[in-house]
């Protein structure tokens, strides 16, 4: 218990070694009601060719809760995100034989010295910019299939993909173009200076890749997901953990384009505390991170925390902006429920049910098994059959991919009353002003 008076606000600048460990010091305590401020590093690709690094992110130090007990939620709701970062770059990726024992993510090792997780230098730019600080041989455990390095108008609305001079030109001052945060390890993608695609043009809408809470047992930061945590069944590395353990994860790592600022993150508590950690802000990604990787930004996010005493889940719960629901599932007007209720009356009776949306997230090993944990997560939480919220995600809402192999939004119009009795009935309602 932290035994620390809480504060009304607490800021947030160090990070992580790529490891959520809910044993070691959390930042806080934040009092319930509270506000996180976090300046937050880039996420895949950086961490990616940084090696010392040893869970594929960078993400924020948790903050404890004040209140928050194992078996609670806690809601997080995002008050506002901003890119920071001028430049980064990003693309998909293949592991390179030799740079890692078992999982790239967790145990690079140097080809030419040996050393696990070695601190590493950057040379130059391109491809073999990145060095063992020992030995001097290229280290990185991932490399470019395809990649590009985009830049940012000053007002962060509109990016544009550079051509390799340009590419080469920014990546010689990775850290300040990326607005890297002082105390953080990773080594700037720039300074790899990708540059397959020359002239693409994206609209910049910044959301959380990473967002929630901690794990009930040590994880790396990119494992804590339902396909991503594949990676540590049976694994001969410290985090090797049983498919039953997986249980324990949050599914912090969603990149769900969703998670943006003015939507609200529902978490489950699994450690004392409920440790809340951000990162892994990316500039624009469309509905499903296919690629693998997105444009990894630093940028600067405030956060406001609700405990939610006694409320249980498993996974993630979205109240999304209502702009992002689909079409089906968002909020009924007036005049659309006197429409449906003389269509009731017509035929014999006297009411129709009060609705509100929400999202339900899903995790597993591939997308088949993610849209069926989060049908069951919503059955469960809900007092539901699956079979009833498969028909009122077909009828009412979607199921939308967050991440390819396995993260998955189910998204529908749940009877209020269901809502209610779970205890989130009052959140959503205030959400969707209702």
């Amino acid at each position: 218990m932290k035994s620390e008076q809480a504060k009304q606000t607490i800021y947030v600048n160090t990070f992580t070694d790529g490891v959520l460990d809910p044993e070691k010091a959390m930042l806080g305590p934040v009092k319930d009601g509270g506000y996180i401020v976090a300046n937050t590093t880039p996420g895949c690709w950086g961490p990616m060719i940084t090696p010392s690094l040893r869970g594929g992110h960078e993400v924020t130090q948790p903050v404890y809760v004040e209140g928050a007990e194992v078996g609670d939620a806690v809601a997080i709701h995002i008050s506002s995100i901003q890119v920071t970062s001028m430049v980064t770059a990003s693309g998909n990726d293949r592991v390179v034989e030799g740079h890692f024992n078992s999982d790239p993510f967790v145990d690079g090792k140097c080809p030419g010295c040996g050393t696990v997780n070695p601190d590493t230098t950057v040379a130059d730019v391109g491809a073999e910019a990145v060095r063992c600080s020992n030995c001097g041989a290229v280290v990185t455990p991932f490399e470019f299939t395809n990649g590009y390095t985009i830049a940012f108008d000053d007002d962060k609305t509109i990016g544009v993909t550079l051509p390799k001079e340009a590419a080469e030109e920014v990546g010689k001052e990775g850290r300040e173009n990326m607005c890297t945060p002082e105390h953080s390890v990773q080594n700037p993608i720039v300074s790899v200076a990708p540059h397959d695609i020359v002239g693409m043009v994206a609209r910049v809408r910044p959301f959380l890749g990473q967002l929630g809470t901690t794990p009930g047992r040590a994880m790396p930061d990119s494992h804590n997901a339902g396909d991503f945590g594949q990676f540590l069944l049976d694994a001969p590395h410290d985090y090797g953990i049983t498919k039953e353990q997986l249980e324990e994860r949050t599914d912090g790592h969603m990149d769900i384009n969703r998670v943006r600022e003015g939507a609200v993150l529902i978490c489950p508590v699994k450690a004392e505390g409920g440790g809340i950690y951000l990162g892994d802000m990316h500039a624009m990604q469309g509905n499903g991170e296919i690629a693998g990787h997105t444009t990894d930004v630093s940028g600067i996010a405030t956060l406001k925390v609700d405990v939610l005493k006694g409320v249980k889940i498993d996974g993630p719960v979205l109240l999304p902006v209502e702009e992002d629901l689909p079409f089906n599932a968002k909020p009924l007007s007036e005049l659309e429920k006197l429409e449906a209720l003389k269509v009731a009356k017509a035929h014999g009776f006297e009411e129709i049910e009060e609705t509100i949306p929400v999202s339900f997230i899903g995790t597993g090993a591939n997308l088949n098994e993610a849209t069926d944990n989060g049908l069951q997560r919503a059955a469960d939480l809900l007092g539901m059959s699956v079979p009833e919220v498969m028909n009122r995600a077909t009828v009412t809402g979607s199921v939308d991919i967050g991440r390819n192999p396995g993260v998955v939004t189910v998204t529908f119009l749940a009877p209020r009353s269901t809502l209610e009795d779970a205890g989130l009935g009052g959140i959503a309602m205030k959400h969707y002003r209702l």
